[in-house]
């Protein structure tokens, strides 16, 4: 059987799109070029290619690259394939289950989060919180414990492009409005391993979520379970308390399923 040809420019392309995920989330010109074995010159071409057509993307203070939105769009055109669903099934449901609150999973995608897998609690006292939410629902980032968490574990270099796209408008009564609470709430989120939404996304809800992480320690998703305050009165602090053992439980279940090891 003959051997079809392969495109060498094609190859080139992708290679440099695969330095991303080997060595690093921001790389430089020189950096590229090293890695891939061209001369600056081609590899700056090449580079200018990818970011035009949305693949890339540049800093304008560091004129340093990361993976551009065109790479989102297509992570996420291949989510419904890939093992994470599949793992995280299972765990959510139990814990819907355990705490009698809907619990779901969502992944980044530009300024929003996009739901990929939800559960409701099979008990007949399960707490119900419902904003028509469903697989595919989009909601900002910036106004949801989930999204959050995800934009606390984005790259400084990649998170300030983001943040500069978002409009910070009011959705609750708490929502956080001015960039640089909300940069300073992300950095609690990062060092707590936690973030909470309390009424920032709509009045009377809370969530409290948690992030999953791949083999390679990256956060790739956050999951959340969530409450109503007509429901359930107490504060955010008992909130954390009662339901952060069972989140995080289930985070670091789904996140082992998928290769991560804490000692790594």
């Amino acid at each position: 059987m003959e051997t079809p040809s392969l495109s060498q420019s094609l190859e080139r392309g992708l290679r440099i799109l695969s330095e991303f995920a080997a060595n690093g989330p921001v790389l430089g010109i020189a950096d590229l070029s090293r890695a891939v074995s061209l001369n600056r010159s081609t590899t700056h071409r090449y580079v200018a290619t990818l970011t035009s057509l949305g693949f890339l993307q540049q800093d304008p203070d560091t004129r340093k690259y990361s993976l551009g939105p065109r790479v989102v769009d297509l992570g996420f055109a291949a989510i419904s394939s890939m093992e994470i669903t599949g793992v995280a099934a299972g765990h959510l449901q139990a814990l819907s289950d355990e705490t009698g609150c809907a619990a779901s999973m969502a992944v980044l995608d530009g300024a929003d989060i996009v739901y990929v897998e939800r559960r409701r609690s099979r008990r007949a006292t399960g707490v119900a919180v419902d904003l028509n939410l469903h697989v595919g629902s989009r909601l900002p980032a910036y106004c949801t414990s989930m999204g959050k968490v995800l934009l606390a574990y984005r790259d400084p270099v990649a998170l300030r492009p983001l943040l500069d796209r978002m409009d910070l408008a009011r959705r609750g009564p708490r929502t956080i409005t001015v960039r640089e609470q909300l940069v300073a709430a992300l950095a609690k989120v990062r060092q707590a391993g936690l973030a909470v939404n309390d009424e920032e996304l709509a009045p009377g809800l809370r969530s409290i979520a948690a992030p999953i992480r791949d083999r390679s320690g990256h956060v790739v998703a956050a999951i959340n379970v969530a409450v109503h305050l007509t429901t359930w009165t107490t504060s955010v602090e008992s909130v954390v308390s009662r339901l952060g053992g069972p989140l995080r439980r289930t985070a670091a279940d789904i996140s082992h399923q998928l290769g991560y090891r804490s000692n790594m």
